[in-house]
């Protein structure tokens, strides 16, 4: 990998205006095995110049070459799959076979799926006399973190680019060198200087500067509600456009007719995958009440069936959470929910057997959960799972929608009629029936304090145009 100190800017690797560091830990040693440079506003200032000064020539680029560029960049990707997949595993303590299958995968599918979005994509339409024009927003500023790196980077930057736009990316600097390496990949592709750029550090010194800037015409954050809500208020004062994806606190509704055993099983294992890292984890399961101790044992089983371990070893299927900061978070509501009154199912504070080094959390199960708690409020970001009895559909449908999230939904059904009209009646972006396949081409965002726009495919290069109506063009 090319210094990790540099940054990427009009094409090439330039070091920071002002030289400061900052230590990149590995999760599962607590050590710090690599540095990065903290950029400043000077370093914003020289991406955001240079992603200006491209931007009018690769804006007037038919989309043809655009979607040219995307695809030299997937093959540069795949040519890099292993070396991102360690990457990932290294610097967010992820499971090498997930890292693999899910992480690094995430990267190459939303190329692949952004790519077959623009070759259809309405570009130019006819109303009557008028001609519609969808043009890229400008210079557009991507704020990513650091659970998912590869999914929420490239599901901005190719969306953003064949759409015309010319972006300044900040990846999270607690997880910043699969960023670093996509930087290389975008060099290898030949993409043109000013078109993609990339400056690290923290979010007030690099975040909030580019959401301030003039000259950036759009944000596309993601990342906590606190943060979004800077982001936001940041933006508003050049009344730039910002789309953002936030937190969530996902129901997962398993009805009367549903197969207990299996909707409880793969539900608990949802929550354990990322070491519960997702914001679109299913985290609050609702049973039916009369099942509740049931499922509670299903839940238990499986959630102790999970291997803890090295991340390295392929064998692992959870790592550690990725930061001191985010363990101590995590322990703090395990302990709230002891002592709000919830039944501790297995799992607990502190951590595994065997475990005294590295950011490694107990995975653990609630039951007896009640809406009212702050396990069943707050985003916990952690291997920890909700369990939460009710006596109708009505009930389950009332607690789902008793939250300040709407990012995404999941329901267990034995009749997908069933499945269709609960779904309906559900303040999410997202609903998940019966387990289905990820579908890359599905709108993904949130309603209320999820945050606003969609990204994936067509629906993410939407978000990255501006629209156009020229009267009496015919």
């Amino acid at each position: 990998m090319t210094d990790t100190r540099k940054f990427f800017i009009d094409g090439a690797w330039v070091d920071p205006v002002s030289p400061a560091e900052i230590e990149v830990i590995d999760p599962a040693t607590e050590t710090a095995y690599a540095v990065i440079s903290a950029g400043t506003a000077a370093d914003v200032e020289r991406a955001v110049a240079a992603a200006r000064a491209a931007f009018p020539a690769w804006s007037a680029t038919p989309p043809a070459e655009r979607i040219a560029l995307l695809k030299r960049v997937l093959e540069a990707y795949k040519a890099r799959y292993e070396d991102m997949a360690q990457a990932i595993s290294h610097e967010m303590g992820a499971p090498i076979t997930w890292a693999r299958e899910a992480q690094a995968y995430a990267g190459q599918g939303h190329l692949e799926a952004t790519i077959a979005a623009a070759e259809r994509f309405a570009w130019e339409e006819s109303r009557g006399t008028t001609q519609i024009l969808r043009e890229g927003v400008g210079v557009c500023a991507l704020i990513t973190p650091w659970n998912w790196p590869m999914n929420q980077i490239v599901c901005k930057v190719a969306p953003a680019i064949v759409a015309g736009c010319t972006v300044v990316l900040k990846p999270s600097e607690i997880a910043p060198m699969s960023g670093l390496l996509f930087a290389e990949i975008m060099a290898a592709a030949g993409t043109p200087k000013g078109v993609f750029n990339l400056v690290n550090g923290t979010g007030p010194d690099v975040g909030q500067v580019m959401a301030a800037h003039p000259e950036v015409d759009m944000v596309s954050f993601t990342g906590s509600t606190r943060a979004g809500i800077i982001v936001a208020r940041t933006a508003a004062e050049t009344v730039k456009r910002v789309a953002q994806e936030l937190g969530g606190k996902s129901p997962n509704l398993v009805l009367p007719d549903a197969d207990l055993e299996k909707a409880v099983r793969e539900g608990t294992i949802g929550v354990m995958n990322n070491t519960g890292q997702s914001c679109d984890a299913p985290t609050r399961m609702l049973v039916p009440r009369a099942r509740h101790a049931e499922a509670l044992a299903i839940a238990k089983a499986a959630a102790e069936s999970v291997v803890i371990g090295d991340p390295r070893d392929e064998a692992t299927t959870m790592g550690p959470l990725v930061s001191a900061l985010q363990f101590d978070k995590v322990q703090r509501l395990i302990e709230a929910g002891i002592a709000e009154g919830a039944t501790l199912v297995t799992g607990g504070p502190g951590k595994p057997a065997g475990r005294n080094t590295g950011y490694f959390v107990r995975p653990t199960v609630f039951g007896g959960v009640t809406n009212d708690m702050t396990i069943a409020r707050e985003e916990i970001f952690g291997p920890v799972l909700s369990i939460l009895p009710y006596d109708t559909v009505e009930e389950a449908i009332a607690i789902a929608n008793d939250t300040v999230y709407g990012l995404a939904a999941y329901i267990q059904s034995g009749s997908l009629e069933t499945a269709r009209t609960v779904a309906r009646q559900l303040r999410a972006g997202s609903v998940y029936v019966n387990g289905p396949a990820w579908d890359l081409f599905a709108p993904f965002g949130g309603y209320k304090q999820s945050g606003n726009g969609r990204e994936y495919a067509d629906w993410g290069i939407h978000d990255f145009t501006e629209v156009k109506g020229v009267c009496g063009w015919s």
